[in-house]
């Protein structure tokens, strides 16, 4: 038992989106960030056996490629994204951004996100050096980050892998949940207890304006 538990939370927002996209798809909702973060805290909590007030996330990072402003204009994005990210500053989540290129290959055009996977090793990283998080989350199922979960615990940091898988395509890579030392699959969570489904889900109240775009 500890008497505080820090605890660092990394998101990939390639896959968050792509959660948030097949949660709008299938039951027109999508991830209410504050229920999220206030679930990792109570779970960790409880398996730490100290009071939820003693377990705090100190500190979350997303990490996202995207548009040039003209180019999200066009694409009807600007609303969604700004919304998006008045959700993150009001949960004090830190937002790294690349910008996206698109290209024409065989006639079809082609977005193309660099260096955002690196970005986020990287700093999940050096912060778990100099934070000495207890816990790190990751919230990812990119096997790429394999390593990161492994050089994590070579610091003595405590890794938990969340995912929400809701279509065999988009399924977490099985390097990644071997390597983790902890998986919450929210997709098995939440089948089990529907009242932490309803909790974690914000119910959208309508279809959005065509203008309004998709991504989340």
């Amino acid at each position: 038992m500890q008497g505080y538990i820090s605890v660092g939370v990394f998101i990939d927002g390639g896959y968050y989106a792509k959660v948030n996209r097949a949660l709008k798809k299938i039951e027109n909702s999508i991830i209410r960030v504050r229920s999220l973060f206030d679930f990792i805290s109570r779970n960790l909590a409880y398996k730490e056996g100290v009071d939820p007030s003693d377990c705090q996330i100190t500190e979350a990072h997303y990490f996202r490629g995207r548009f040039r402003v003209k180019d999200a204009y066009d694409k009807h994005l600007l609303y969604n994204e700004r919304k998006f990210e008045d959700t993150l500053i009001e949960n004090d989540v830190v937002f790294h951004y690349k910008h996206l290129r698109e290209v024409e290959r065989n006639g079809q055009p082609e977005v193309i996100e660099k260096g955002v996977d690196v970005w986020f090793a990287l700093e999940a990283y050096e912060l778990a050096t100099f934070r000495k998080f207890d816990y790190v989350i990751l919230i990812t199922g990119d096997a790429d980050h394999e390593m990161l979960i492994r050089k994590l615990q070579a610091l003595k940091t405590k890794v938990v892998l969340l995912t929400w898988n809701l279509t065999d395509a988009e399924a977490t890579s099985p390097l990644l949940k071997e390597e983790a030392g902890h998986h919450w699959e929210l997709s098995e969570l939440t089948k089990a207890d529907r009242n932490l489904r309803r909790h974690l889900l914000y119910k959208l109240r309508s279809e959005p304006h065509p203008e309004l775009g998709e991504s989340f």
